[in-house]
């Protein structure tokens, strides 16, 4: 993969396969920060996947050595968390919405809303070198959308663990814990064969359904719960002093003060 640079679009789409596949690449800033050029450019590529007829599952990867480092942090602050907060639920939103398969390729780092991100897909293949975390409780923040697809996809413990913590998990132990399908040497490749072998010569219409199906619960639980969780974050989080506490010490390089309320 090649290192993004400032002049890098947010997001690069690719069509594979005659149209029965389509490759998402994040780019556009070191460490491929989900700010709102990113999410949006995200959002749009799932509706547009959303309306291919033909289009069977979506690759989504990353270029440089990191998969996402997370949300934009500066975004996080003063009246812009509630706009960060909506462009990103509806980017998550989207995604569900497609109702197609997508195989989510991992390196190096993929924290916080990147997690998030990945944590949705159907199929999440890493590199040895990946690490996958939700660090927000570090900056005195959480993770909402976390707080509901972890539990889903790895359990209550682990999802727990991970999110009152902020401790990252190796590609073992994410393996080990279910958040990790397989690990291999090159995960594109190998997310993009098991796309290959087991989507791409499917009925993309009783795959949609198929989709919609295995999943008609758990969207609906999702989007309920993360309006629920989005109001406890700019009603009651966001009024303590320690959330702007932490977030202001990381954008300043220093250890926080907590005041603890």
């Amino acid at each position: 993969m090649t290192q993004a640079t400032a002049a890098s679009p947010p997001l690069v789409v690719e069509t594979l396969d005659d149209g029965a596949l389509r490759r998402f690449v994040l780019g556009g800033s070191k460490g491929n920060i989900l700010d709102q050029r990113s999410m949006t450019a995200l959002t749009e590529a799932f509706q547009a996947a959303r309306e291919s007829a033909d289009l069977r599952a979506i690759l989504l990867t990353a270029q440089g050595p990191h998969f996402s480092f997370g949300a934009s942090v500066p975004e996080h602050v003063g009246d812009q968390v509630a706009g960060m907060l909506a462009r990103f639920h509806e980017l998550l939103t989207a995604l569900l919405a497609c109702e197609l398969p997508v195989v989510a390729a991992v390196r190096g780092q993929c924290l916080g809303g990147g997690l998030e991100l990945v944590t949705l897909c159907h199929r999440i293949y890493a590199a040895a070198d990946a690490r996958l975390g939700q660090p927000e409780i570090a900056l005195g923040v959480l993770a909402p959308a976390a707080s509901v697809a972890l539990v889903e996809r790895v359990g209550r413990g682990v999802a727990e663990d991970l999110c009152l913590s902020g401790r990252s998990l190796t590609a073992a132990e994410a393996s080990a814990a279910g958040l990790v399908d397989e690990v291999a040497e090159d995960p594109e490749a190998a997310a993009l064969a098991f796309a290959r072998a087991h989507f791409a010569g499917k009925s993309a219409s009783s795959l949609r359904l198929a989709v919609r199906a295995v999943r008609a619960g758990f969207v609906e639980r999702f989007e309920r719960e993360l309006r629920q969780i989005e109001r406890l974050y700019l009603d009651e989080l966001m009024a303590t002093a320690d959330a702007h506490e932490g977030l202001a010490a990381f954008l300043e390089r220093r250890s926080p003060r907590w005041r603890h309320r």
